[in-house]
């Protein structure tokens, strides 16, 4: 299947990567438009986070970063710019001085990509903007969740706000967005805000793999739990940088010493190919956090195997049309 040629990235070996205006993976810049099937956006907003920002920067850090993105997966062979029309989308509109306004903005932006049929690839921004994303794709059922994240984002409130970036899997669970039987907590570890962090997932449904349960039960295992767990219904990757090991990822705001190595990551998202997945985010990146770029690296190649997966999944739906 040939990809329409308006949407195929730039050749790196015909137009050299440092050229040009960086876009997600090269991709070519369009408006919002039922010819694309997957969109690839970036959401600017860090007024949700409590202690070092700068992920605002995040997409024009991944952007750069994702230069070096060619075309193929090396092990599954999909080749997403084939089967699928991929553009950047640009980002979500934000007030820098108001995160109500944004977080409402934010939403609004992605339900009009949710009604043109894209599928959503965000890069963040801090991990408020799971909320208005699901708010907008996951109104007319709940989905599953894969959550990678070395914080259990379960808190009620923090700072008398309801939400940030410390709260969207509770809002999610109690705004119906997501089957709590379908949602995996991975990598959770570190020290916690109080003794029901993590109990409040646990109590509502969650399956969660704590670092050590990871480490004890070993990937294969892990990878077993989750696709059973999120199942044959539409399921959503979350992503915090913050769940990854610092020693790779250390360009984000509340980094926690150990955690899943990019290596894992990568098997992990890649044993998602054929569930029906309808959105990722990559959230808390911070470039000026890391000025070595490993962490905006990271996230690229992260984000290209969500593209890969994803991709799969929407022209296998394209052709079952």
């Amino acid at each position: 299947m040939a990809g329409d040629e308006r949407f195929q990235p730039r050749n790196a070996s015909v137009s050299p990567r440092f050229a040009d205006i960086a876009t997600f993976m090269r991709c070519p810049r369009f408006e919002i438009s039922e010819d694309i099937d997957i969109g690839l956006i970036g959401v600017p907003f860090d007024l949700g986070a409590n202690y070092r920002t700068g992920a605002r920067h995040g997409p024009a850090g991944v952007r750069e970063a994702s230069r070096l993105i060619r075309r193929i997966h090396p092990t599954s062979g999909i080749a997403p710019f084939d089967i699928c029309n991929v553009a950047d989308l640009g980002d979500a509109p934000i007030n820098p001085l108001d995160p109500g306004a944004s977080i409402q903005s934010i939403e609004v932006h992605f339900a009009a990509l949710h009604a043109a049929g894209i599928a959503p690839i965000a890069v963040g921004g801090d991990h408020t903007i799971p909320t208005p994303i699901l708010r907008a794709i996951a109104r007319e059922r709940p989905v599953g969740v894969l959550h990678v994240d070395a914080h259990a984002d379960t808190l009620d409130e923090m700072f008398g706000t309801k939400v940030n970036h410390a709260t969207f899997m509770r809002r999610a669970t109690e705004e119906g967005l997501i089957d709590p039987r379908r949602v995996v907590q991975l990598g959770l570890r570190g020290s916690r805000f109080g003794a029901d962090d993590i109990q409040f997932g646990v109590d509502a449904g969650f399956t969660v793999i704590t670092l050590d349960d990871y480490e004890e039960m070993g990937r294969a295992k892990a990878i077993e739990i989750i696709g059973t767990t999120l199942g044959d219904g539409p399921s959503y990757i979350s992503l915090d940088v913050d769940g990854l090991d610092p020693a790779h990822a250390i360009g984000t705001g509340v980094p926690e010493i150990g955690g899943i190595s990019p290596r894992d990551m990568q098997v992990i998202l890649r044993s998602l190919r054929g569930r029906e997945l309808i959105g990722a985010d990559i959230s808390e990146v911070a470039p000026a956090l890391d000025p070595s770029g490993l962490t905006c690296v990271t996230a690229a190649n992260l984000m290209f195997e969500m593209l890969c997966v994803i991709a799969d999944t929407v022209a296998a739906r394209k052709v079952r049309a």
